[in-house]
C-alpha cells in the first residue's frame, strides 16, 4: 500500500509540475493568471480538470440561452467527475475557472468580450480588457496551469484554397506546440479537411478518432478521411496522453469524437446543405477570401437556421456537441487522473 501511495504520490507529481511553478512557497500565484479555489485545489490534489473555451459563451449565442449552455455543459463535466474550468480574461486578469458571477457577465458582454486566440493575449490584458477565449488561447492557459485535457465544439483548419491565401487556423499551430489533448467533434467540411490534415501532421500531432477510423466532420460522422489511431475507450486515450506527457513530445493531441446517433439526421440536413453551398460556389467561381463568408450564409440560408428532422436549430446542435464530447472528455480526464 506504501509504495501504491508513493506511486500515486509521484503521478501526482508529474501531471502537475507545470503548475508546481506558477506559485510561490506560500500559495501566492507568481503569474498574471487567476485560479478559481476549486480549480486550484482540484490540481493540487491530482483531480481531473477539464479545460472550456468561453467564445462559444460571448459569440455562439444570445443571453440567457448563452449563460444556460454554460452551465449546463459545467454540470456535465461534474456529473462525469471532473472538475470544470472555464477561461476568461476579464479586465485583464486570464481566469481559469469561472465563478457563477463571472460567468453571468462574460454572458451579457457577449459580443463586447474580444475572441481572443493566442496572438490576442497579450494586448487584451495590457489594456486591462475582456477576452473570450478560442482553442489557441485556452489551450495556452491550460497548459500554463497543468490542465491536459480541453474538450471543445469543433477546431478551426486550413480554408479552402487555403494553399494560396494561407488561411490557416491558429488553433492547428497551436496543436503543434501546447501538450495539451483537444476532445472536439473535428472539423466542419466547410473547412478543407484532408489539408487540415496534412497540415496537423506537419506539425506533429495525433490525431485520433473516437470509437472509429474515420475522421469525423461536425456535422456527420464521416470526412472520406481515415485517421491513423483509433481509441474506442476513455481509458484508451488517457493512456495516449500518458504516453505523450511521459515522452515530453511538447505538442498537442486531438481526439475527434463523431456526432451522436441521436443527433445524426439533423446533422446530415445540415451537411448536405454545405455540400450544395459548396457546389454553388464552385459553379460561381467564388473563390480565396470571399468563399468563407458566401458558405457561411448559404448555409444558413438553405437551412433556415434549423434542422428539420429535429426541430433542432444549427446552434443547438453545436450545443449538443459541445455537451458530448463534454461527458467523453469528463471521463478522459478521470481515467488519466487514475494512471
Amino acid at each position: 500500500m506504501a509504495s501504491s501511495a508513493l506511486s500515486r504520490l509521484s503521478n501526482i507529481n508529474r501531471h502537475l509540475k507545470p503548475t508546481a511553478s506558477l506559485f510561490d512557497s506560500d500559495g501566492a500565484s507568481r503569474m498574471p493568471v487567476k485560479i478559481s479555489l476549486e480549480v486550484s485545489n482540484a490540481l493540487s490534489r491530482g483531480h481531473a480538470v477539464v479545460a472550456l473555451e468561453s467564445t462559444i459563451i460571448s459569440h455562439g449565442m444570445p443571453y440567457p440561452q448563452n449563460l444556460e449552455t454554460a452551465k449546463e455543459v459545467e454540470a456535465i463535466v461534474r456529473t462525469n467527475g471532473a472538475v470544470p474550468a472555464t477561461v476568461a480574461i476579464l479586465d485583464g486578469i486570464p481566469c481559469i475557472g469561472l465563478s457563477i458571477e463571472q460567468l453571468e457577465r462574460l454572458a451579457i458582454l457577449g459580443t463586447q468580450a474580444q475572441k481572443t486566440a493566442r496572438r490576442d493575449i497579450a494586448h487584451i490584458v495590457a489594456t486591462k480588457g475582456n477576452g473570450a477565449t478560442t482553442v489557441s488561447a485556452t489551450m495556452f492557459f491550460a497548459s500554463m496551469v497543468g490542465i491536459p485535457v480541453f474538450v471543445t465544439g469543433g477546431i478551426g483548419g486550413v480554408h479552402r484554397h487555403g494553399e494560396n491565401t494561407m488561411d490557416i487556423s491558429s488553433d492547428l499551430t497551436e496543436l503543434g506546440r501546447t501538450p495539451v489533448a483537444v476532445i472536439s467533434a473535428g472539423v466542419k467540411s466547410i473547412l478543407d479537411i484532408p489539408r487540415t490534415l496534412e497540415y496537423l501532421e506537419t506539425q506533429g500531432v495525433c490525431v485520433a478518432a473516437y470509437k472509429t477510423n474515420e475522421f469525423p466532420a461536425f456535422f456527420t460522422e464521416k470526412s472520406g478521411s481515415k485517421v491513423h489511431y483509433r481509441v474506442d475507450t476513455p481509458e484508451d486515450c488517457a493512456q495516449l496522453i500518458d504516453a505523450s506527457i511521459k515522452l515530453k513530445l511538447g505538442t498537442g493531441i486531438l481526439i475527434a469524437v463523431p456526432i451522436p446517433k441521436e443527433h445524426a439526421a439533423s446533422g446530415s440536413l445540415i451537411e448536405s446543405a454545405i455540400q450544395l453551398a459548396l457546389k454553388e460556389a464552385r459553379d460561381k467561381n467564388i473563390i480565396g477570401n470571399a468563399e468563407t463568408p458566401f458558405l457561411l450564409a448559404r448555409v444558413n440560408e438553405l437551412t433556415g437556421g434549423a434542422s428539420l428532422a429535429s426541430r433542432l436549430s444549427l446552434t443547438a446542435l453545436d450545443i449538443a456537441l459541445v455537451k458530448n464530447n463534454a461527458a467523453i472528455g469528463a471521463k478522459i480526464s478521470v481515467a488519466l487522473a487514475q494512471i
